[in-house]
């Protein structure tokens, strides 16, 4: 009886420390944007005869209402020309990456790649792709997160695909 109530304990101790340990464990916090500064009035001397300081608006404003400026988009700036570009094949330790994707209007339509399919890899690849793919899709760029347990397939998706970016420049 000793000996099974040993084990137990010992079993769900093991078990509590193993998942307090992953709980504890945070993803690296992203930086937030800064809210933008309230502008803020300075104060003048009052003008003689008067008791009350005069209020002027902060050096940075203006009195003119301010034009709303129009920007391009980040793909229309970059001149991505229509058609579908292959990047280069990027080897890593597991095999090797290649991004293909398509440009319609300066916008990237699609993004498909080749990975490798075997062992371990054929069960972490797909979901990571297909979440590279989507933040391609949703950043136009290059510049995508990588995957948590996929690090080096992202790392290869990546540069292949900034590859295809360039050549679609």
């Amino acid at each position: 009886m000793r000996r099974s109530t040993a084990a137990a304990v010992g079993t769900l101790t093991g078990a509590a420390l193993i998942l307090g340990v992953r709980l504890s464990v945070q993803p690296a916090a992203l930086p937030t944007e800064a809210a933008p500064v309230a502008q803020q009035e300075t104060e003048e001397p009052a003008p003689e005869g008067t008791s009350a300081p005069a209020k002027k608006p902060a050096a940075n404003s203006s009195s003119a209402p301010k034009k709303k400026e129009t920007t391009k988009p980040a793909a229309e700036d970059k001149g991505l020309k229509s058609g579908t570009y292959k990047g280069k094949a990027v080897q890593n330790p597991y095999g090797t990456v290649q991004v293909t994707i398509k440009v319609s209007d300066g916008k990237i339509s699609s993004a498909n790649a080749t990975y490798p399919k075997t062992g371990f890899s054929g069960t972490i690849n797909p979901a990571a792709v297909s979440k590279l793919s989507q933040q391609t899709l949703k950043v136009q760029s290059a510049d995508v997160d990588t995957v948590s347990g996929a690090t080096f397939t992202s790392q290869s998706y990546k540069t292949s695909l900034q590859a295809a970016l360039d050549a679609a420049a």
